[in-house]
């Protein structure tokens, strides 16, 4: 690992563990094992690399989504893929907790790739929802937009109540609940 993905890699962690404020540069430096000369030669300073090490989270956020949402099955299966797959559910969501940084929310430069991400997973989750209604999987009564963005905030409240009783529970209970409502909605495979 060269030393400016060492340095976007710990920026990353930081950040997910402590916010941008508790993300000091020296602590960028002492966990990449690079000095100040080297951080400064790559990155202008710490909202340059905090900008870079959001992106780089945020696309692997959106690479990793896209592998269950677009592989085979109903769009019920991948949905429920997408939302039951193995999460660190007790660190939360590395872009949500972003979204409780007052300084990441202040910064348009900063918050921008968190909003995208966001909206990109809406209109994704939508796209596939879309897709099961068309095919006649989902009632076509379903609103994908609103399905989509109802799904979205139930796994990102599912973190904060996860986080809030120190137990993934709350998150798995908020995961089967909304896939409940989903399932609901799930056309039955006439019999032959």
């Amino acid at each position: 690992m060269s030393t400016s993905e060492r340095l976007i890699e710990s920026t990353r962690e930081l950040l997910w563990e402590r916010g941008y404020v508790g993300t000091s540069p020296k602590a960028i430096q002492q966990r990449a094992g690079a000095g100040q000369g080297s951080m400064y030669h790559h990155f202008t300073g710490k909202p340059d690399l905090a900008l870079t090490a959001i992106r780089v989270t945020a696309q692997e956020m959106r690479d990793r989504a896209e592998e269950e949402l677009s592989a085979p099955g109903t769009a019920f299966e991948r949905v429920s893929a997408y939302l039951r797959r193995g999460r660190d559910v007790l660190r939360g969501c590395p872009i949500g907790r972003l979204t409780q940084d007052p300084d990441v929310v202040a910064d348009p430069a900063l918050r921008r790739p968190v909003d995208e991400t966001f909206a990109w997973l809406r209109d994704r989750l939508a796209d596939v929802l879309a897709e099961g209604r068309d095919r006649g999987e989902l009632d076509a009564a379903l609103d994908p937009v609103a399905t989509a963005s109802a799904v979205v905030a139930v796994l990102q409240g599912g973190y904060v109540l996860a986080r809030a009783a120190g137990s993934a529970e709350p998150f798995e209970q908020a995961v089967d609940g909304v896939l409940g409502l989903l399932a609901a909605r799930v056309v039955p495979t006439p019999s032959p």
